[in-house]
């Protein structure tokens, strides 16, 4: 990790990254983890590594580049970020590529075998001979890389094969040359080899070397290796002159395929006259080279993780559960009335979201929905009945972030998508991002109006809501219905907010309310009321909302942070911050959740949020940040908070040196992710019903 300023402590944001990616990483090595899903840790390494290359070291490139000479908090240049930054990841994917040769020597034991191409018999060498020649030669392009000028743009991300050639008349006069084969992107890495048990694969990337050289006619093949270029992906969309939006976000995705390379991935060994030739052409040098990994682009593990027949290889499934608070009602407008629900996915379903606005757009009272959408499932039934309201004459306002990264061209097909339903469709603000999470219905109810409100911490996304934690909010608080009302209406560009009740929603005021319920501890505390703030972020990265915090711990009030990623802050530092605890888990579900509780002198209060403590959420984007005051939810939110805390299996606990350890088991073993599941189970079965409405599912265990 980073070096710390003595007098104003932070960590390197990159490097804190990186740790917590680790952490992802001890999931894939553990022998404690099912082996199927190791595999799928493993994946997830890199799938992260690659978005981290892409923004993060890019954006250190960019400052280099430009001759940036300004060091970050932690005190480090650009070119010292860059340095540490490419020796942790060489570090890390060492790591990884030993724990994938552990998985598949383990899977191998259990009757899933990859066999590399020293281990085909001749049964499987004519199989795959015959497969080359019928299922992947028809697909494949070999492209010349050192007889095109300029040569062809190589993917980001994309796996290619490397070959390189001796003309066979030609041989020894210097006229050796490097093709290209991409391999096919809706090609499966993984080929199944005929056969029973046990179950066998070998890679296409292995097929290629072993048949590529029949592409080659009039050619000899001296060497040949796999390798993948990753290329820069940190383009700012600049909306403030931007006449079409939509085709400035299309222009933009566009634009990536010929951004910069930044690293190039190969397989270990490969022949230095491939290596001299790629890295010439890509402009990169030694230093943005890795080959530390059979497997290049291990983000296809996700293929084997998911084979059916190996159930034991796996976690037991944990069905979602029916939601508590909606249990003993048939109709959810009258559940909705009589008190605020709490949604708490992926351990309680998020089906009554999804059924809330399939309602909206079928019931003849309801006349206005507006929602916003940040990222969606591909077919997302959220996006399908917003169409179907619009075309039923409801007056639909859906606003459509279509610059969430990576997300921008699927964003911009659902905006169509919905114009072309009727729906009135808008980008939020210049300038800013609207990372918010809203849904307000206006339903005509007995002569007069009454609005619902969804607010949630995670996004309206009915697949990742089975994999990230994350908590919702359904009500219709008078108050909290007046906000959201003003949200959407700075949002559509139609007025400016004169005042909020209990929402916080604005760039301008959003570090402005997080730093005064942090600041107030100091101010309210007594000796019967000690100070106590309890937060559960993904990331901890703004300088005033930590020198805020290292603040309030001077004053003896206790912090305990449950940070998922990114900490910047330094715990334990005497006189600074050694009233600072900082944990972290990372097990089968993604948290996702924002959870802030404060003391308040006895009178405590707890908050939910879409933003995380970060620049970006609390200065460039429009978030909210809403009260739970429902006495029984928020008794049930700080519940939640305590077990998370008391995790002693899947929790790391953050050192004042910016390593990570383990929690030390004592005791009785918590795992905060089960324990909440089987609460979730255990209040389906014990709430009374009043109809069928919900099928009651059973705990895994049982």
């Amino acid at each position: 990790m980073a070096k710390k300023q003595a007098a104003n402590p932070f960590f390197n944001r990159e490097l804190s990254w990186l740790e917590f990616n680790h952490r992802v990483l001890a999931e894939g090595l553990s022998k404690d983890v099912p082996l199927l899903e190791r595999l799928k840790f493993l994946a997830i390494v890199s799938t992260n590594l690659d978005e981290f290359i892409m923004i993060r070291v890019a954006g250190i490139i960019q400052l280099i580049k430009s001759g940036s000479k300004r060091r970050d908090p932690a005190g480090l240049s650009p070119q010292e970020q860059l340095a540490a930054v490419r020796r942790r990841i060489r570090r890390m994917v060492a790591e990884q590529a030993a724990g994938i040769r552990d998985a598949f020597a383990a899977l191998r034991e259990e009757g899933l075998c990859l066999l590399r191409p020293s281990e085909w018999s001749a049964q499987d060498r004519d199989f795959l001979a015959d497969f080359f020649e019928r299922e992947l030669s028809p697909l494949l392009t070999p492209l010349a890389v050192t007889k095109l000028d300029p040569p062809p743009v190589l993917a980001g991300l994309q796996v290619y094969v490397a070959f390189l050639l001796d003309q066979e008349k030609h041989k020894g006069q210097g006229d050796a040359q490097v093709a290209v084969v991409p391999i096919p992107l809706r090609q499966n890495r993984f080929v199944s080899l005929p056969g029973g048990k046990p179950r066998r694969f070998v890679l296409v990337d292995d097929i290629l070397l072993e048949f590529g050289s029949r592409l080659f006619h009039g050619f000899k093949v001296r060497a040949a290796c796999v390798f993948r270029v990753t290329r820069d992906a940190d383009i700012s969309i600049q909306d403030d002159d931007a006449s079409d939006l939509l085709s400035t976000v299309e222009s933009a995705v566009l634009a990536r395929r010929r951004r910069d390379p930044l690293r190039l991935e190969l397989t270990p060994n490969p022949h230095p006259e491939i290596v001299g030739i790629l890295l010439k052409t890509l402009a990169l040098c030694q230093e943005d080279m890795y080959s530390e990994s059979e497997i290049v682009g291990a983000g296809c593990l996700w293929e084997l993780a998911g084979l059916p027949g190996f159930d034991h290889l796996r976690v037991p499934d944990w069905p979602p559960q029916p939601p508590r608070d909606l249990l003993e009602w048939d109709d959810i407008w009258e559940a909705i009335q009589h008190h605020d629900v709490l949604l708490f996915h992926p351990y309680e379903s998020f089906d009554p979201v999804v059924k809330l606005v399939r309602q909206a757009a079928e019931d003849p009272s309801v006349l206005v929905i507006k929602q916003t959408l940040y990222r969606t499932s591909g077919d997302s039934p959220i996006v399908e009945a917003l169409e179907h309201a619009a075309r039923n004459g409801k007056e639909v306002t859906v606003l459509v972030e279509v610059k969430a990264r990576f997300d921008e061209a699927r964003n911009v097909r659902w905006a169509r998508r919905l114009e072309d339903a009727g729906a009135h469709v808008v980008y939020g603000v210049s300038g800013y991002k609207t990372h918010a999470k809203a849904l307000l219905i206006v339903r005509r109810e007995k002569g007069r109006l009454r609005r619902y409100v969804h607010l949630s911490t995670g996004n309206y996304n009915d697949r990742t809501a089975r994999l990230y934690s994350d908590l919702g909010l359904l009500t219709c608080d008078t108050d909290i219905a007046t906000d959201a009302s003003s949200l959407f209406n700075i949002l559509v560009g139609y007025s400016e907010a004169i005042g909020w009740s209990k929402l916080t929603t604005e760039p301008g005021l959003l570090r402005q309310r997080f730093l005064e319920l942090i600041e107030r501890e100091i101010r309210v505390a007594t000796p019967e009321q000690p100070g106590l703030i309890l937060a559960k972020i993904n990331s901890l990265q703004d300088r005033e909302i930590i020198a805020a915090l290292y603040r309030v711990s001077q004053s003896n009030v206790q912090i305990k942070l449950n940070v998922r990623g990114i900490c910047c802050l330094v715990p334990g530092v005497p006189g600074v911050s050694e009233n600072i605890e900082v944990r972290s888990i990372v097990d089968r579900f993604l948290e996702h959740a924002r959870i802030f509780y404060f003391a308040n002198g006895g009178h405590e209060e707890v908050y939910l949020s879409s933003a995380d403590w970060m620049e970006r959420n609390l200065v460039r984007r429009f978030e909210t940040i809403f009260p739970v005051e429902s006495p029984d939810l928020r008794s049930r939110l700080i519940h939640i908070l305590h077990v998370y805390f008391a995790d002693n299996v899947k929790a790391w606990i953050l050192s004042p040196d910016g390593e990570y350890q383990r929690v030390a088991a004592s005791g009785t073993p918590v795992r905060a992710q089960d324990i909440l599941y089987q609460e979730a189970v255990t209040a389906a079965r014990e709430m009374p019903t009043r109809g069928p409405k919900y099928q009651i599912l059973k705990a895994p265990h049982d």
